[in-house]
């Protein structure tokens, strides 16, 4: 049986779980070991951490067998990494340290809004005993291990794809995906990389458990158009030249859509990352196994078809990461008119955590 607190709690154990939210010195004794009392407990030995995922893991460790049937209690202490001392039950209100009845081991921790995606954390356990006058008889601490959460699963993706879908707003048509950067990147990508655009790695931009960012190559690319004129803005955050594809040449019948993220920055602005990949290409395998796989023909983001065009949703800016090399050759390259926006790049840009449109109940 599953117990969930609210935010300010910032945690659930499976089963028999509360909040040590106050636990005074006296309350925890250690045993006396004189004549005629029973040995003390063993310190946990053996500590081993499975199951990891964005918010949630498994913890187990060695129990002798005298201890097995008089441990009431196990103790958590969980810290994130990050130069923090660590507290161990020192001070009266320490909220990352957990109190659970005695279950079967391993034992799921699970607490979306206490463990984050992408986030390392330092854990030791200490097992009790509940005496009939309330107090704890309790074992020495366990050594201290690390271990980091990991990537937001499938489901997570779900969920920010739902989100995403809520505010997406109807489609508008578009004719070319483009790429606005500097001329001294346009001039090296000639000079070095033989006329072809190279996929470099995903930033961090985005969704802090994002399983995009720092792992999967691409070129990133635009297609949204301006409301009144149906092109795209002559306005760019990124450099003032641009290269323009047009859409067939990317979205078609031998390429995968698939959804990646949905972000804002702290501002009105909400961000869609997609990927297009062609079939059977490296991206595209790393694509299946983590990202859902969009209907090119009835999605809310990006679409295709004979009669309607390319579209595109109006109410959110589109992020487009193309998995294979792009030749320059496959478009046309020219200087824009417009300002350079800098405020609007999301280079390594961080998500606003406090926002309930985007945001999320896996993770934070």
């Amino acid at each position: 049986m599953l117990c969930c607190f609210p935010p300010t709690h910032a945690f659930f154990l499976s089963r028999s779980l509360f909040f040590l939210a106050s636990l005074s010195r006296s309350s925890v004794r250690h045993p006396d070991i004189s004549k005629g009392m029973e040995p003390p407990l063993s310190a946990p030995h053996g500590i081993e951490i499975s199951d990891i995922t964005c918010d949630s893991f498994r913890v187990s460790w060695d129990i002798p067998p005298y201890d097995l049937h008089r441990i009431t209690h196990y103790f958590i202490d969980l810290n994130k990494k990050g130069g923090q001392k660590e507290n161990k039950f020192k001070h009266r209100d320490v909220p990352t340290k957990l109190v659970a009845k005695a279950v079967a081991l391993p034992m799921m921790v699970r607490g979306h809004w206490f463990l984050s995606p992408r986030t390392e954390y330092t854990l030791a356990v200490q097992t009790a005993i509940k005496r009939s006058d309330g107090e704890y008889t309790v074992s020495g601490w366990s050594e201290t291990l690390s271990f980091c959460t990991g990537d937001y699963a499938m489901e997570q993706v779900r969920q920010l794809q739902v989100k995403a879908e809520g505010i997406a707003g109807r489609m508008l048509p578009f004719q070319v995906f483009y790429r606005n950067q500097t001329s001294e990147y346009f001039q090296y990508v000639r000079d070095k990389w033989g006329c072809v655009m190279l996929p470099s790695l995903k930033d961090q931009s985005g969704s802090h458990g994002s399983p995009v960012s720092g792992t999967l190559h691409g070129v990133f690319f635009s297609c949204n158009t301006e409301f009144n004129t149906g092109h795209p803005p002559n306005d760019s955050p990124y450099g003032r030249w641009r290269l323009t594809v047009p859409a067939g040449h990317f979205f078609h019948e031998g390429t995968n859509l698939y959804f990646a993220d949905f972000y804002c920055m702290y501002s009105a602005y909400h961000y869609v990352v997609l990927v297009l990949s062609p079939q059977g290409s490296q991206g595209d395998v790393f694509c299946s196994k983590r990202l859902p796989l969009l209907d090119p023909q009835d999605n809310p983001f990006l679409t295709r078809g004979e009669k309607a065009g390319y579209r595109h949703a109006q109410d959110l800016i589109l992020e487009v990461l193309y998995t294979d090399p792009v030749p320059l050759g496959l478009g046309q390259l020219g200087e824009i008119s417009g300002h350079q926006l800098m405020s609007l790049s999301t280079a390594n840009a961080k998500k606003d955590p406090s926002c309930k449109v985007c945001n999320i109940s896996g993770g934070r």
